[in-house]
């Protein structure tokens, strides 16, 4: 079924109800801490790298960011461009600029080859040596600080800087839930000419999100741990985005006979195909007996995790 056929057959939504949800509950108060430890080692460092998902370009970037680490030069590295949808790049690049932002990248730091990763060095290079180092003028090696909120591909940049400039592994762990760097400013060379390392920090959110939709945007892209927005909210929250941006490949995917815009018929559906059912003791007129139901937690688990792996199409959030 082509996208409009699939649409016209189908009542969509047209706005999400996100409720009356707690957004302060989704985002830990932990992080102050380490946005200070990264403030008060700005004297060591030439250049901020911000490190955002391609997905939200312009949606949940931490503007504490600019305002107490903005005295450094700054590039925008956009990474998991090979998830996102970047039709309409150009507008992105453009409304990035409208918000002072000039230096962008996109890159796939976890494909081995990536060559968008060997522009970094002469970015940063060029940022480095138009501006003034103060009291870092006489010292040869160039210190870059990695920033950005959870799980969107910071440590692995550092990674695949030094398998491509230093033909070397791993030096920072990589996972794909929010949380794995809890170490702040761990020093690594990423580069032998020029001599460079990075600090690489643990991500930090703003400590006020924009609005509810901002929130759910940063869910879907798994910078927040899923439970504590609920992996069936975040779901229902994906099927709503492909749904409305005609991205159907979820129809085949879990062999549906057509789209759908409910999320419990879509979990039920799921979750019988993939065999995810759990027993439940119900109480009848003749004592308890145990029957099988589909688990639908299991199911949205599934969902997000196939979206986030880009196996139902590239999407654009923003």
């Amino acid at each position: 079924m082509s996208g409009r056929a699939a649409q016209a057959a189908l009542r969509i939504r047209q706005s999400f109800d996100f409720g009356n949800r707690d957004l302060a509950k989704w985002f830990p108060g932990h992080m102050a801490k380490g946005l200070k430890k990264m403030q008060a080692s700005l004297k060591k460092v030439d250049c901020i790298i911000e490190v955002h998902d391609a997905r939200i370009p312009l949606s949940g970037r931490n503007p504490v960011f600019e305002k107490t680490l903005g005295a450094r030069p700054h590039l925008l590295v956009l990474n998991k461009m090979d998830l996102a949808d970047l039709t309409n790049k150009q507008r992105i690049l453009r409304e990035l600029e409208q918000q002072g932002i000039q230096n962008v990248l996109f890159t796939d730091c976890l494909r081995d080859r990536d060559l968008h990763i060997k522009k970094i060095v002469p970015a940063v290079t060029e940022l480095i040596q138009k501006g003034d180092r103060f009291h870092r003028a006489e010292n040869l090696e160039y210190c870059l600080m990695v920033i950005g909120v959870p799980n969107v591909g910071k440590s692995s940049l550092i990674n695949a800087m030094r398998r491509m400039y230093l033909k070397k592994g791993k030096a920072s762990r990589v996972g794909g839930e929010p949380g794995v760097t809890r170490a702040v400013l761990t020093k690594i060379q990423v580069c032998e000419r020029p001599l460079i390392y990075l600090l690489d920090t643990p991500g930090v959110f703003s400590p006020c999100v924009g609005s509810l939709e901002v929130g759910m945007k940063l869910a879907l892209c798994g910078t927040i741990l899923d439970h504590l927005v609920g992996e069936e909210v975040i779901a229902d929250y994906l099927l709503f985005t492909l749904n409305k941006q005609q991205k159907f490949d979820y129809v085949e995917r879990y062999q549906l006979a057509e789209p759908c815009d409910d999320i419990q018929t879509v979990l039920k559906k799921i979750a019988v195909k993939l065999g995810k059912t759990q027993k439940v003791k119900a109480i009848t007129g003749v004592g308890d007996v145990n029957i099988l139901i589909p688990n639908y937690s299991a199911a949205a688990y599934d969902f997000v995790r196939t979206f986030r792996k880009g196996e139902l199409g590239k999407v654009m959030l923003d």
